[in-house]
């Protein structure tokens, strides 16, 4: 069901964006993984992602999301992107999305469970530290507020539990919090494994920062750099020219912290943006919600 349908599905969806874009078909053809003749079989052709998606019970609003996912981080690395097609694959196992197809095409399964129990959130390592984000996300979704500080990237929570030591010990939401129908929406339940830059940001920040576990990011602007002012948060501006966690840590080498913000200047071709930092997962959303409160009342 995968190879015969949803990556077809996601590849044919994502190279039309991305030509939409103004990508060459050799460009797509190189981040996809395909031929330039793949690229142009999916242009030219009549659409049949919205079919092959429909049957495996992913609705067009999901395969919509999934798109503008995969082609965000196919802009920035094809890794990061195979991560993020294999956390979408492993949520709609885990929900259950593909039961009724896999069960259509094979009636002997009918009382099979095997994805729920390998795959469903009930059974994930580390509960306490999931559930701890999965609330800081729900605060999110309850603000149509919120959406004022996000930025084009969207938005993730990632919280390292004590002895965190890399990426795959830190628990962030699958696919980020995105901007539908002007409210913060996160489409899977967070899990460990699932970010690897804001993993990357908090775990480096935390031999100076250490009761501060968790991490957000919000957009910057003159907005947000006076908000913080008058919030009187302990901010690092870190300098830009180099990449952006080679210039974290040299701002780190000379702070003796703590500090709650962190502010990337950003560069020609990424966007500027604030880590906020708190003790859990609800403080750092919470710390969020206030930014956005005040964003609309700042001139």
């Amino acid at each position: 069901m995968m190879v015969e349908s949803f990556l077809p599905a996601m590849r044919e969806r994502v190279a039309r964006k991305l030509a939409d874009e103004g990508w060459s078909q050799g460009k797509i053809a190189s981040v996809l993984g395909v031929t330039q003749a793949s690229v142009s079989l999916y242009l030219r052709s009549e659409e049949r992602s919205k079919v092959l998606l429909n049957r495996l019970g992913i609705s067009d609003e999901q395969a919509a999301l999934y798109t503008s996912l995969l082609a965000e981080d196919l802009r920035k690395d094809r890794l990061y992107a195979l991560n993020t097609l294999y956390s979408l694959w492993s949520d709609a196992l885990g929900r259950g999305a593909l039961c009724a197809a896999h069960r259509e095409a094979h009636p002997s399964l009918a009382q099979c469970s095997m994805c729920l129990v390998k795959f469903g959130p009930e059974v994930a390592p580390g509960k306490d530290a999931i559930e701890s984000v999965a609330s800081a996300v729900r605060l999110l979704e309850g603000s149509s507020v919120f959406v004022r500080v996000m930025p084009e990237v969207s938005v993730n929570i990632a919280y390292a539990p004590a002895g965190a030591r890399s990426a795959e010990d830190v628990v962030a939401v699958p696919g980020r919090i995105v901007k539908v129908r002007g409210l913060p929406r996160s489409f899977m339940r967070p899990e460990y494994g699932a970010s690897t830059y804001l993993a990357g940001v908090l775990l480096a920040t935390l031999p100076v920062n250490g009761s501060k576990r968790a991490a957000m990011n919000i957009r910057y602007d003159a907005k947000v750099k006076r908000i913080l002012g008058k919030l009187r948060a302990q901010t690092l501006y870190v300098k830009g020219g180099l990449t952006f966690a080679e210039d974290l840590r040299e701002a780190l080498r000379s702070t003796a912290g703590p500090f709650d913000a962190v502010v990337d200047p950003g560069g020609p071709a990424s966007e500027p943006g604030t880590y906020l930092f708190a003790d859990d997962p609800t403080g750092v959303a919470e710390a969020g919600l206030r930014i956005a409160r005040s964003y609309a009342t700042i001139r």
